[in-house]
């Protein structure tokens, strides 16, 4: 079977992947409805596949590069909004995508353990904007938000790479690990929030 991956000389493949998945990845940070996770996923397959050295690292470290600048940048544009009077449309977008609970519930982990939960909120789907809200509600400054950050991309980077080794490991064509690796980063995020729904129908007085 002839599949584009395999048609497109590698060389190309490198000289248009990793800008676009840099830049791909980025926008996802700043406007968090691109799917990143499945982007890093999929490239990682197509490293899998390739037979130049080092694909994967390049993979793992533009994306988690890609990751902490539009982390530094969606920070710095939440600092300005708080700083502000009248606010700003970054500040009101994080505010609508951190519902209260899940606010509250970051603000009291930030509290208790600090940076750590920092880390960990990049591998928690829909984690990682009520953390960063609750940071900036703290008042953290840049630094140490970076500090905590850092870590969190390159777990971040590696998780979601690890996904697509397994998806390219598994298939012979580029393409099936690529749909599996996007099943399976797809499948992540959605079984969270179905668990969230269930525990809530499941307690009397609470609605979805």
């Amino acid at each position: 079977m002839v599949t584009p991956a395999s048609v497109v000389p590698e060389s190309t493949q490198q000289a248009v992947g990793y800008p676009s998945l840099f830049l791909l990845v980025l926008i996802g940070a700043l406007v968090p409805v691109i799917p990143t996770g499945a982007l890093v996923s999929s490239a990682a397959v197509v490293a899998v596949h390739q037979t130049a050295p080092f694909s994967l690292a390049m993979v793992f470290v533009t994306a988690s590069l890609a990751a902490f600048l539009g982390d530094a940048a969606l920070y710095w544009l939440g600092r300005r909004g708080m700083k502000s009077k009248n606010g700003s449309r970054w500040l009101a977008a994080l505010r609508a995508r951190a519902p209260e609970d899940r606010l509250e519930q970051a603000q009291t982990k930030l509290a208790e353990h600090g940076v750590a939960v920092l880390v960990l909120s990049r591998l928690v789907p829909a984690g990682r904007i009520p953390v960063m809200l609750a940071c900036l509600m703290a008042k953290w400054p840049m630094r140490r938000f970076w500090r905590g950050n850092l870590p969190a991309c390159l777990a971040w980077a590696v998780t979601y790479q690890l996904i697509g080794i397994l998806g390219g490991s598994l298939f012979d064509e580029p393409w099936e690990g690529v749909v599996a690796a996007i099943a399976l980063t797809l499948l992540i995020s959605v079984v969270p929030s179905l668990v969230r729904r269930v525990r809530r129908r499941s307690v009397p007085g609470q609605h979805p």
